[in-house]
């Protein structure tokens, strides 16, 4: 599966340049994640849009906006999976302030390289861009209070292992709030991989049933799967919301 990480790399490596280059329009080649006709910029409200730089904007190529959904409060510690150009690190350092912290983590210098500007034009202080992979989070157990991620999950090759680290590194009472493309349950991999490539956000795409099966056996409780939007035959853009229990 080292292939498909390699593949998925690439893809946004070439996505961050563009942005870097000054020559992305909002949305990737072969259409926004998930299939969705609307650019990733579009999930976000006017106002979160206006304060953020024009590049973290043009960087968003997610399927919703997981900030909206994870209910973030002052002083929590966020940790954005796949964080790509860094919007969601961005508005989440903004609500969770100065007594908070927002971690972003990203496989792709160039995307690390895009967030870390824009984080410093949006004049965020209390964020920290980390390279690693969300199977293996470089982050300490029980480290934080809140995992958010948008359109990425679907892109690992052991999505089991990610929702297991997820887990380790939730305190207790910690929560998950997860935009994500989701298959509906009577399609097979092979048909889920018949409408859209991996790096795609598409052939990879767990079921509604094999996501939140995956989430139980992990350890969650609480589990909400919400579809938001419709792609390719059969694909969603869905909210996905679960909790670590208190004790």
């Amino acid at each position: 599966m080292s292939d498909v990480r390699e593949e998925v790399r690439e893809h946004y490596r070439g996505e961050a340049l563009k942005v870097l280059d000054g020559a992305a329009d909002g949305c990737c080649d072969d259409g926004c994640c998930g299939g969705a006709e609307a650019s990733g910029a579009s999930f976000y409200g006017l106002e979160d849009r206006a304060d953020l730089p024009d590049a973290a904007v043009l960087a968003s190529l997610g399927c919703g906006n997981p900030t909206a959904v994870a209910e973030l409060r002052e002083g929590e510690t966020v940790l954005d999976l796949g964080s790509g150009g860094g919007i969601d690190v961005i508005l989440s350092a903004k609500r969770v302030g100065p007594t908070g912290r927002a971690y972003g983590l990203d496989m792709t210098d160039e995307m690390l390289a895009l967030a870390r500007r824009n984080a410093a034009d949006a004049g965020v202080g209390n964020v920290e861009f980390l390279r690693g992979y969300m199977e293996e989070v470089p982050l300490p157990d029980r480290s934080v209070d809140v995992v958010i991620s948008n359109c990425v999950i679907n892109l690992s090759t052991d999505k089991q292992r990610v929702f297991n680290e997820i887990r380790r590194v939730l305190r207790p009472g910690g929560r998950l709030g997860v935009a994500d493309v989701v298959a509906a349950d009577e399609l097979t991999p092979a048909q889920r991989a018949e409408r859209g490539s991996y790096a795609g956000c598409i052939a990879g795409a767990l079921s509604f049933s094999e996501y939140r099966s995956g989430l139980e056996r992990a350890g969650f409780a609480d589990i909400q799967l919400e579809r938001i939007n419709e792609g390719p035959d059969g694909i969603f853009a869905a909210i996905v919301r679960a909790t670590i229990p208190a004790d």
